[in-house]
């Protein structure tokens, strides 16, 4: 944590009734939730998301917003307010980040011109791609913890640290438990249901467009060539 947020980090203490499974069939399912408290003074959000809904980045906003927005006591000055970041993993390249060529940015209120000036600090958002972590791995403390969470089953874990192994054992005590287990074989069942959903969705869409493209007599070659589909597919639309 201290690699991410380059100050240091006296204590974590996590929001056990915040390690969310939201009950597994609404549109949040395939994201791990964690709420923690850093150094007693920041409040912190980890996401992790899984599948590609293409509205990542309003959604990681609104939970920040929201989390600040919860920090304001009734009756109490906001400016009392604690300051909030939001973690995000993804499995997945967000397609507005393609021409950042690292694989962790960091977020905040700038001024359009004067990029160099932050308007606050009270929220911040951290980005971690993973796909991109081998492309752009700088091996540094940070590098060796986002590859344990990709790869945790296969680190060696003799050449880590204490912190990682301590980690290691935790994630071993929770494989053990039977109902998160369970939630586990649900989370990858949405995320193979999602994925066949999108090609599904995907392949009608180019169903759809041959067909207009047919009526409106284009030249089956183009079809083809614009869809994808074979010629045998649009003849039989």
């Amino acid at each position: 944590m201290n690699c991410i947020l380059k100050e240091p980090v006296s204590n974590i203490v996590l929001d056990c009734n915040s390690i969310v499974e939201r009950e597994l069939f609404d549109d949040k399912v395939g994201i791990l939730d964690i709420r923690a408290k850093i150094n007693n003074s920041i409040d912190c959000d980890i996401e992790m998301q899984v599948v590609d809904k293409k509205n990542i980045e309003k959604r990681i906003l609104y939970y920040l917003s929201k989390m600040y927005s919860k920090g304001i006591k009734k009756g109490k000055n906001y400016i009392e307010a604690n300051k909030c970041i939001a973690i995000l993993f993804t499995d997945f390249e967000i397609k507005n980040l393609e021409n950042i060529q690292k694989y962790i940015t960091k977020w905040n209120f700038r001024e359009e011109e004067y990029k160099d000036i932050i308007l606050t600090d009270v929220m911040e958002i951290y980005i971690i791609e993973l796909p991109k972590v081998q492309k752009y791995s700088v091996n540094d403390k940070l590098d060796t913890w986002v590859n344990f969470i990709i790869k945790s089953g296969d680190i060696d874990m003799s050449k880590v640290d204490e912190p990682i192994k301590k980690a290691k054992e935790v994630l071993e005590e929770i494989s053990m438990d039977e109902h998160e287990r369970y939630l586990a074989d649900l989370r990858e069942k949405y995320i193979l249901d999602q994925n066949a959903l999108e090609i599904t969705g995907f392949e009608r869409a180019k169903t759809e467009i041959a067909k207009k493209l047919k009526e409106e007599n284009v030249d089956i070659e183009i079809i083809i060539k614009t869809t994808g589909l074979t010629k045998e597919e649009i003849e039989n639309l």
